[in-house]
């Protein structure tokens, strides 16, 4: 029996960042040295990912950090003479005051089970962005509080053991398939993608394309 939900944040109840994203390309672009944009864009999500990777443990940085020398690194990359700390700042500003998904409020307000937030953000930074949409989360967890970044299966299992729950007792569900499906499903537990794009959905996978379709997946049935 399930005994509680456990939900990804940006991309799932929050917009991600792809604006202010977009921005900072630009701003790299024009003040440095690429042929496009998406080049500039390709390089720092592939730093940022690498970064993310390897942090964990004694190793962990935060997702503050692992911005800032990411984009630092993109920035000497392409020779630009942009700021790199401003520009992290740019996207931090979005973090702590995310527009929320029309149907996320819904989603807590209408939940028959406990909803906890698992995210990859910062701890501090997360509580701000929940206070400026008004969540009221039964609890939260962060890659800060575990040391380790979705999908690795710490921050899952840090979950859990501090519910006090089984792995099959609960149900995560957001829309990165590689980290929330992909690492829920590595530390046992029942996974959701959500498919708000609706992509096509790989077998043997249960999907929905808002939070409340959520409700009528098989794990509540």
């Amino acid at each position: 029996m399930l005994k509680a939900v456990f939900t990804d944040f940006y991309g799932t109840l929050v917009h991600e960042d792809g604006d202010i994203v977009k921005q900072i390309c630009n701003e790299i672009f024009i003040t440095g040295n690429a042929v496009d944009r998406t080049q500039i864009g390709s390089y720092w999500q592939h730093e940022f990912q690498k970064l993310t990777r390897n942090a964990f443990g004694e190793n962990f940085m935060t997702q503050r950090e692992i911005e800032l020398q990411s984009l630092i690194k993109t920035t000497e990359k392409f020779q630009s003479s942009a700021n790199a700390e401003e520009l992290s700042e740019m996207l931090f500003t979005h973090w702590v005051r995310p527009p929320s998904f029309e149907d996320a409020r819904d989603f807590f307000e209408h939940s028959p089970l406990p909803v906890y937030i698992v995210s990859n953000i910062d701890r501090a930074d997360l509580l701000k962005a929940i206070e400026f949409n008004g969540f009221a989360p039964a609890g939260i967890f962060t890659s800060e509080d575990a040391k380790a970044y979705k999908p690795r299966r710490e921050i899952f299992e840090l979950a859990l053991k501090s519910i006090g729950i089984n792995a099959h007792e609960a149900v995560h569900i957001g829309d990165s398939f590689s980290s929330d499906v992909k690492g829920a499903l590595a530390a046992g537990i029942n996974a959701v993608w959500l498919n708000r794009s609706k992509r096509e959905v790989p077998k043997g996978i249960a999907a929905a394309e808002n939070l409340t379709e959520f409700w009528n997946t098989r794990f509540f049935k």
